[in-house]
């Protein structure tokens, strides 16, 4: 009564100290801050959590780790350093789709653009020689065309999905020679320039981008010819492209994004087996302590026969009942025994250490933990019958519940996901281009020999941006570009290589299904025999305990003789190992059968999101 009243209060003890054993999240904090500067503040990122939880030196009490198994498994869950690694695949998974629904393969707006000595069609002199096609290519305008990045990606490339705002502003100061001065009228043209571009773009998951830009170029020259001086010109363009045949659609341009919120699901699946695994291990390791512990008890029960024969025999020989001789064998009894005891003790300790490694961050470092002595509060327990359905049944329920199934269905997803880019790459390209600009340009009269500017162009900026939206100056563009090869053997390479690697993939997955099956017959086959063996192994341990009362009985009346006591009293002792080797083996078929099942999390009451976060509670 008095142990059950110490049990019972430790074990209330232990689910107060469980309370105390949460630790920091490892979630990353998203910044927060205004809008327009939330985008440029890095996220805050946690640090390494090298600590164990307080639960550990919570249970350790008088040099002594009382554990159940429940706080085993609460404390490997908590202070586990695998599992710990293993918790940062679903948060590095969900980033990474932060990034896919950004989509393209780089930042920002491409283009290699120069504003500085940028000249505007029909500002200024060289703007009007521009116009008339007498002048060079110029400074480049902004043509929205790539740069000279090189981006190696099968499949099309999906465009940048997050908005982007560019602006570039320049000043410059030029003195160009005119060696024909009929136009310019000076033979150094001298002339200061501002110009302002800002462009907005925004891709579209169709397969295309959008890109809106607003241009606004100052002008003033020495030149006497010029007849607004000084001048501004704004230009504002809305420019369209988009694939229709090679990269065109949702399905296409979309599936980076679907592959990485497959992978969130994916990492949460390989957590959750890397934890099942890890549950798994720990309950075998604290039923093997228990099982090394009922070994030690088993010794000791046979080292305590073996002192009374040897005692019994001691006192025999002081009565000349018999010889002196039969010492020595009662002496090697109690020795044999003596090392088998001390050999279960040194079992003993290094379960605990592998046990103690388990649950602590810091293995056996803090000297506390080190010296500890684990007392484990639970006991195998071996039912009457195991409940075992039949095995079409655990089939069905390990298809559900196994985590290495839902990751098998989740790769054949993901492939089937990405082969979208492979079979769009088939396809020859085929693009429409589209622009619509509006131009202006206003500026200050400068009179030239009686001849002045139309009024029409005098005045300011207002002037200028008056004459964009009176749509006074449009620009339309359209083009078709079309490109394709004679014998196009990269994609469909790359497309017969996914479509193979698919067909590959279905039969592994039936080659596991097949496995499957097998693996859960022979677990069910294992702890029938385990059973079996147990049983087996209580009978005979029982049967010898009564060999052994009868012997002892047959050798105090002078019917036995001292080889029948210890050939009796070594097969009790094999007995009781037997009987606790067969409970150790019917623990260890048991959580066998709950891990080829799927089902370990499940019976042991451990929630996959509080292992997660490094926080159980009860």
């Amino acid at each position: 009564m008095k142990r059950q009243k110490t049990f019972a209060v430790l074990v209330a003890w232990s689910l107060l100290i469980s309370q105390a054993g949460a630790q920091e999240s490892l979630l990353v904090e998203k910044p927060k801050a205004p809008v327009v500067v939330r985008p440029y503040k890095a996220p805050t990122i946690p640090p390494v959590r090298l600590k164990n939880s307080d639960r550990l030196r919570g249970l350790i009490r008088a040099g002594r780790l009382y554990l159940t198994v429940q706080d085993a498994l609460a404390l490997a869950i908590e202070n586990n350093l695998d599992l710990e690694v293993d918790r940062y695949g679903p948060i590095l998974a969900a980033w990474q789709l932060e990034r896919q629904e950004a989509g393209g393969p780089l930042r920002g707006v491409t283009g290699g653009n120069t504003l500085v000595n940028q000249a505007t069609s029909g500002q200024g002199i060289a703007g009007s020689q521009l116009s008339a096609g007498l002048g060079g290519s110029g400074g480049g305008s902004s043509s929205g065309g790539a740069g000279a990045a090189t981006v190696s990606q099968i499949g099309p490339i999906t465009p940048n999905l997050d908005p982007v705002l560019q602006n570039a502003t320049a000043f410059s100061h030029t003195t160009t020679p005119q060696p024909n001065t009929i136009q310019s009228q000076t033979p150094a043209l001298v002339g200061t320039r501002h110009i302002y571009d800002t462009v907005v773009q925004e891709g579209l998951l169709t397969g295309g981008f959008v890109q809106v830009s607003a241009n606004e170029s100052y002008l003033k020259e020495n030149t006497p010819t010029d007849f607004l001086n000084p001048s501004v010109a704004p230009v504002v363009q809305v420019f369209i492209r988009h694939n229709f045949l090679q990269g065109f659609g949702v399905g296409v341009n979309s599936r980076f994004i679907h592959v990485a919120e497959k992978n969130v699901d994916l990492a949460e699946e390989t957590f959750r087996s890397q934890l099942l695994n890890l549950v798994a291990s720990v309950l075998n390791l604290y039923w093997d302590l228990v099982s090394d512990d009922e070994a030690v008890k088993a010794r000791e029960r046979s080292l305590a026969v073996a002192q009374k024969f040897y005692n019994d025999t001691k006192r025999q020989i002081e009565l000349s009942a018999l010889a002196r001789v039969d010492m020595y064998r009662a002496q090697a009894e109690l020795t044999t025994r003596q090392q088998e005891l001390a050999i279960a003790q040194s079992t003993v300790h290094q379960q605990e250490n592998l046990l103690k490694n388990a649950l602590s961050r810091n293995g056996l470092e803090d000297p506390l933990v080190d010296q500890a002595e684990i007392v484990p509060l639970d006991h195998i327990e071996v039912p009457e019958r195991d409940e075992l359905p039949a095995l079409r049944e655990l089939v069905a329920r390990a298809l559900a519940k196994r985590p290495d199934i839902a990751l098998g269905k989740i790769n054949q997803e993901t492939a089937e996901i990405s082969a979208r880019g492979t079979a769009s790459g088939v396809l020859p390209i085929l693009q429409g281009l589209g622009a619509l600009s509006e131009s202006g340009l206003s500026g200050t009269a400068s009179p030239q020999s009686g001849i002045t500017a139309d009024p029409y162009y005098v005045g300011g900026l207002g002037n200028a941006l008056g004459q964009v939206f009176r749509n006074n100056f449009p620009n339309r563009r359209a083009a078709v570009l079309f490109e394709t090869l004679f014998h196009n053997r990269v994609a469909q390479g790359d497309y017969g290589i996914d479509q193979l690697q698919l067909r590959q993939n279905e039969l592994v997955t039936r080659r596991s299904l097949n496995q499957l099956v097998v693996d859960i017959s022979n677990q069910v086959i294992a702890l029938r025999q385990a059973r079996a063996r147990y049983s087996t192994a209580v009978d005979t341990r029982v049967l010898n305990e009564q060999l052994l009362g009868k012997e002892q009985r047959k050798f105090s009346l002078g019917a036995s003789t001292i080889n029948d006591l210890v050939v009796v009293q070594r097969s009790l002792a094999a007995a009781r190992a037997a009987e606790v080797g067969a409970l150790a083996s019917y623990s260890r078929a048991r959580v066998s059968l709950d891990q080829v099942l799927g089902e370990t999390l499940e019976r042991n009451n451990v929630s996959v999101s509080g292992a997660l976060e490094g926080r159980v509670g009860k």
